[in-house]
């Protein structure tokens, strides 16, 4: 019989922790998360992890694993993953992953072909320059640099072509020259599950959960972080906007605003992500409905 792994996936705030800490207790194992910032030990309320106590009653393999300092890849991520399902597996059937990155699900489920490593200063350049000139300055450098990724890639997405921009200084190739056309299949059964809410519901979670976060100490939280804004990791919706107010450039009230406007827009790309992927069933943040799901699927797959 196949070990197998079932993903939880889906925009931030809509409910995946809960639902897959539920998931984990009953099938008595262990999660892996694929979020590209709770992994960092240093960052803490803005990025969501799951509360001290369910961390110390359930193992979670890539939060708190990597300092700020680090660079992590989806291909890094792919290699951590697949290393922790291994680990899982040795002593259980089943193995929980929750997360809202996409790239790294994507990167866990299918494979990505190898990226050359980007020098950081060329990183930290690139980055420096985007929060001098903003979006604009980006779209214009890589239709000159790559235009078979201005013609076909997300041009909308900072971070993304931040990432495709460096790869082509680097390598001399488009980044879309490294992404695999051939699927990977795993040694082991998958079975994925999207989190939806309607639209106005969480956007009312993801606003509520700020207000949260800001009485929990966002604020204290990112002031120690400010030092080191210039990292990759700190380009973090929650942490930029106050970052903005330290500066004097924006107001406290603003900061929080943008922290809710952009925690929207960023819920939204990621289910525009999701949303591309056929296998990705979607169903209410409801254990009920989740357990009733994943019945049906253990029958098809001989999984008692």
């Amino acid at each position: 019989m196949k070990k197998t792994c079932i993903i939880i996936a889906g925009p931030t705030a809509v409910g995946k922790t809960p639902v897959a800490l539920q998931l984990a207790r009953y099938f008595n194992t262990q999660i892996i998360s694929a979020d590209s910032r709770q992994c960092f030990k240093e960052l803490g309320i803005a990025v969501a992890k799951p509360s001290p106590a369910d961390l110390s009653g359930i193992h979670h393999y890539f939060i708190n694993s990597h300092s700020i300092h680090e660079n992590i890849s989806a291909a890094d991520f792919e290699k951590y993953a697949l290393a922790s399902a291994e680990e899982i597996f040795r002593e259980k059937d089943i193995a929980i992953m929750v997360g809202g990155t996409g790239l790294y699900i994507k990167a866990f489920v299918e494979g990505l072909d190898p990226i050359p490593a980007v020098d950081p200063l060329l990183r930290n350049e690139i980055i420096g320059a985007y929060e001098l000139n903003g979006i604009n300055w980006l779209q214009e450098q890589l239709q000159i640099h790559d235009p078979v990724y201005a013609a076909s890639g997300e041009m909308e997405n900072p971070q993304r072509m931040m990432r495709a921009l460096e790869v082509k200084r680097s390598t001399g190739n488009s980044i879309l020259n490294f992404q695999s056309q051939q699927k990977i299949t795993r040694d082991f059964n998958i079975i994925q599950i999207g989190l939806e809410l309607p639209r106005e519901m969480l956007y009312t979670q993801i606003n509520k959960r700020v207000d949260e976060m800001m009485k929990m100490g966002l604020e204290a939280e990112a002031r120690l972080l400010f030092p080191l804004r210039g990292l990759n990791a700190l380009q973090t919706v929650g942490y930029r906007e106050l970052f903005s107010y330290f500066d004097g450039d924006i107001s406290l009230t603003k900061a929080i605003e943008l922290i809710k406007q952009n925690t929207r827009h960023y819920a939204k790309r990621q289910m525009t992500w999701f949303k591309k992927d056929g296998c990705i069933n979607w169903l209410p943040p409801d254990i009920k409905l989740v357990s009733e799901y994943l019945r049906m699927r253990f029958e098809d797959l001989k999984i008692s």
